[in-house]
């Protein structure tokens, strides 16, 4: 902890990249763990352009589920003091994996969400956008001209959004400190970002329950902690 609060503090430009390590302490399941939203589940039947043209009913009642569930968490101490280093200058933009919007929520204004957002609906045909909660109301699916309301995820079979990944792509090249937060750095193209920052010199720092392909290269690695916890100590040492 030490180490990265040194670092933090002396650090020119700062980086976090999160992955659904950072959810999963708000209270939302993760994807592929053995209570992962995917067990039992075929992705590409439930969250792909496809199951959204051909197999609506079941893309629906997966995503109003996952709404559900997001409305029902916050944001935890860790994104509360992200939000805080904002503020304070200590770090430059948070590079995210997670579709929940808990940064925003918590208060960062610079994030680069790869993956899109789950806090927002919109409409196929004319581009309207909603809250997600209207996704939860009878004929919620219907935009006013008429046309489906769709999540704003990234879907399977969908390319990531360019402006979120040339924003991503500038800060990482930016970056003399990178932090991972809570991602397996096993999906591609997001795990990407770690590996450049690193090339180009920056120092990479990698909180995460489990063991990464990325340990190896990583300066300081942090395992079997809770994110929330490591942040709210590092940030006791930064405030010194």
């Amino acid at each position: 902890m030490d180490h990265l609060a040194h670092w933090l503090r002396t650090s020119s430009y700062t980086v976090v990249f999160t992955g659904a390590g950072m959810s999963t302490e708000s209270g939302l399941p993760d994807f592929r763990s053995q209570s992962g939203l995917w067990r039992g589940k075929d992705p590409m039947q439930l969250a792909s352009t496809r199951a959204m043209m051909e197999n609506r009913e079941a893309f629906v009642e997966f995503y109003q589920m996952r709404i559900q569930g997001l409305i029902s968490c916050k944001p935890h101490a860790g994104h509360e003091c992200l939000a805080d280093w904002e503020r304070r200058g200590l770090i430059h933009g948070i590079i995210t994996q997670n579709v929940d919007g808990f940064h925003q929520e918590a208060g960062n204004l610079a994030v680069a969400e790869l993956h899109g957002s789950l806090a927002k609906i919109r409409c196929l045909a004319c581009g309207t956008e909603y809250a997600n909660t209207r996704y939860l109301e009878e004929q919620g699916t219907i935009c006013a001209c008429g046309g489906f309301l769709r999540p704003g995820v990234v879907l399977f079979g969908e390319s990531l959004p360019q402006s979120q990944v040339d924003q991503a792509i500038s800060w990482t090249e930016e970056a003399d400190l990178f932090i991972v937060l809570g991602s397996s750095l096993t999906v591609s193209p997001a795990n990407w970002f770690p590996q450049h920052a690193k090339e180009r010199g920056a120092k990479l720092v990698i909180v995460n329950q489990e063991p990464t392909p990325l340990d190896a290269w990583a300066d300081l690695v942090i395992q079997n902690e809770q994110i929330g916890d490591v942040l709210q100590r590092v940030g006791q040492s930064v405030g010194e």
